[in-house]
């Protein structure tokens, strides 16, 4: 098995670049903590042996992790830490993916003593502004008109923002179609040109759709026709090349699912030419060193 992993390092240095993807994941039941896969082209995927973090903040489960690394170097990594109950979620930050910080359970809906949930945060850093924006799931039942959803699945996305994960701003309302959303990440395609990707959560939808603002808090606006089949959730963006790779978890077809898309408006899907492990739950794509790899690697 060693010599396995010895192989593995040493083919790194044969792969052009510096940079690796690497894909936060989970397994279910979600109490084993954060999972971690890498590519090299953005569309095969390898599984790193092991858990890197067990969680113990909140109710110590650890969904949808979201990693994003900020400028100094620091990963920084969110996530959903109960199913109910919980009213904020789970953070902790690391230089290397190895070695944790102390995780603390950021209580960022306490001053709504009616709401559900908190899930999904994903983690978006705003360069413009200089600031990380952290955007999740929350329902406050009776908070908004009734439609399809039970009042108790009735979700919005909320935000906060932060510089030093110390300080976070007062939590607001961040998108509000008039129906339930979940499972929001931003992305910036260029100066000024924001996009939302999110899963519309109406029972005759649950379908992913995307929304458009000039700044990384919106609004967002001009929603769009969905563009993956029924019963989808979880999408995880990736630049590739001068195209988006857009994974997301096909639960209903009980498999994982990509498109690609160049501009966000007309999307081509590719499920069949992308590979990955077995028992993967969705998290975030990001970019790092090849360097932060081969130490991942030597972990295991």
């Amino acid at each position: 098995m060693r010599a396995f992993y010895f192989l593995l390092i040493c083919c790194i240095a044969c792969h052009s670049g510096k940079d690796v993807y690497m894909f936060t994941s989970f397994r279910e039941p979600g109490q084993d903590g954060l999972h971690l896969l890498y590519s090299y082209d953005g569309y095969h995927w390898t599984d790193i042996p092991g858990s890197f973090l067990t969680p113990t903040a909140g109710g110590k489960i650890m969904r949808d992790p979201s990693i994003q690394q900020g400028p100094d170097g620091t990963f920084h990594l969110v996530w959903t830490s109960a199913w109910k109950g919980d009213r904020g979620f789970g953070y902790a930050s690391s230089k290397d993916l190895i070695h944790w910080s102390e995780e603390r359970y950021i209580p960022v809906m306490e001053h709504e003593p009616t709401a559900v949930n908190v899930w999904a945060p994903e983690l978006c850093y705003d360069d413009e502004n200089r600031q990380f924006l952290i955007i999740w799931s929350t329902t406050v039942p009776n908070r908004f008109p009734k439609g399809a959803e039970e009042e108790h699945n009735n979700h919005r996305l909320y935000y906060t923002t932060t510089r030093d994960f110390v300080s976070f701003s007062p939590a607001k309302l961040f998108f509000d179609p008039g129906y339930s959303v979940i499972d929001g990440t931003v992305v910036k395609t260029g100066n000024h040109r924001y996009v939302l990707v999110v899963k519309d959560n109406t029972r005759p939808e649950r379908d992913l759709k995307v929304a458009f603002s000039d700044h990384a808090i919106g609004p967002f606006q001009t929603f769009s026709a969905p563009f993956t089949d029924k019963l989808t959730e979880g999408p995880s963006v990736a630049k590739v090349g001068r195209e988006w790779l857009i994974y997301y978890d096909n639960y209903g077809m009980h498999r994982y699912g990509a498109t690609k898309t160049i501009d966000f408006r007309s999307f081509t899907d590719i499920s069949a030419k992308v590979s990955l492990p077995a028992g993967h739950k969705h998290g975030t794509i990001f970019t790092t060193k090849k360097k932060v790899l081969k130490r991942l690697l030597a972990q295991t």
